[in-house]
């Protein structure tokens, strides 16, 4: 069953025009092919998210819950993992950045690609329930849950956290920028789903949650910092406020610059649907730093 979906996804990567850049921008992919996590619903380490990121984040049985009246046990179920890698000519050209009225800019082709990302992994994510369901199985994904919000009580987090949720994958670790660090590098996007498939489990190779940042394994490195246009990383981690200010500067930029080709996007904050908006990112921190497409420790 796990090959089933890597061929699968595989095939939906390659071929779904939401995996499109507008043909403003050459009209290429936006992600090259994904990679898969595969977590056992009753890993303790979903109670341990309870205490890091708050006792509103849901573990895989409560999010199954909100969506499935028929309970079924913690341990039948699996956590699927998805990571979508940006492809490399988007990575490379997101290496300059330009000023624009006094606020430095990503480059647009990541902004689009950021954008674009919404619709195509709901839609991948749509896809994967309905190929799970003709195998005669189960699932739900927590960014199409109704129960999903993200919550802004003096700091930013949400009830699924997809990248705590790779972590207990397999797939990564986190970082001094706070984004994840996979064996495709940091510069992605991710997805999940529960299902009661009978998945084989990818086992972590460490619980260290910092393991394969150059920083906490090595005390090197630290270019995100200097990356980082909104001073919101130092040695002390990522500040999540500074980050936000920043990339609400950002936004209303690169909205003014190619606004009409942008999707609208509805988030769910504090467990109140808000107006839409257009997402379109910042990530300095992760383009031109030795994490943006690879696992820096692998060869230590």
């Amino acid at each position: 069953m796990n090959d089933k979906i890597i061929q699968f996804l595989g095939k939906l990567f390659e071929t779904s025009e939401l995996n499109r850049l507008h043909e403003r921008y050459g009209g290429g992919r936006i992600f090259s092919n994904p990679i898969i996590g595969i977590a056992q619903g009753d890993d303790p380490i979903f109670r341990k998210f309870k205490e890091i990121i708050s006792p509103e984040h849901l573990t895989p049985f409560e999010l199954w819950l909100t969506e499935n009246q028929e309970s079924v046990p913690a341990s039948k179920l699996r956590v699927i993992s998805i990571v979508f890698p940006f492809v490399d000519k988007i990575r490379e050209e997101s290496k300059n950045v330009k000023n624009f009225r006094g606020v430095i800019l990503p480059a647009e082709i990541y902004s689009v690609g950021r954008n674009y990302a919404n619709p195509f992994k709901k839609e991948i994510c749509r896809q994967i329930i309905d190929f799970l369901n003709e195998e005669g199985h189960r699932a739900v994904a927590g960014m199409l849950s109704e129960s999903f919000t993200i919550f802004v009580k003096g700091k930013f987090y949400s009830n699924w956290s997809e990248r705590h949720i790779a972590f207990a994958t397999g797939l990564g670790t986190f970082s001094l920028h706070e984004g994840l660090i996979t064996e495709v590098g940091c510069n992605i996007r991710l997805a999940s789903i529960v299902t009661d498939a009978p998945l084989k489990i990818t086992l972590r190779k460490s619980d260290k949650p910092y393991g394969n940042c150059l920083y906490y394994s090595k005390g090197t490195c630290r270019k995100c910092e200097e990356r980082c246009p909104g001073n919101a990383i130092d040695e002390n981690g990522h500040n999540k406020n500074k980050c936000y200010e920043y990339g609400q500067k950002v936004a209303r930029r690169i909205i003014a610059r190619i606004g009409p080709i942008l999707k609208p996007h509805i988030r769910c904050v504090n467990r109140k649907l808000r107006p839409p908006t257009f997402p379109v990112g910042c990530a300095f921190c992760q383009f031109g730093v030795p994490c943006m497409d690879r696992n820096p420790t692998a060869e230590i």
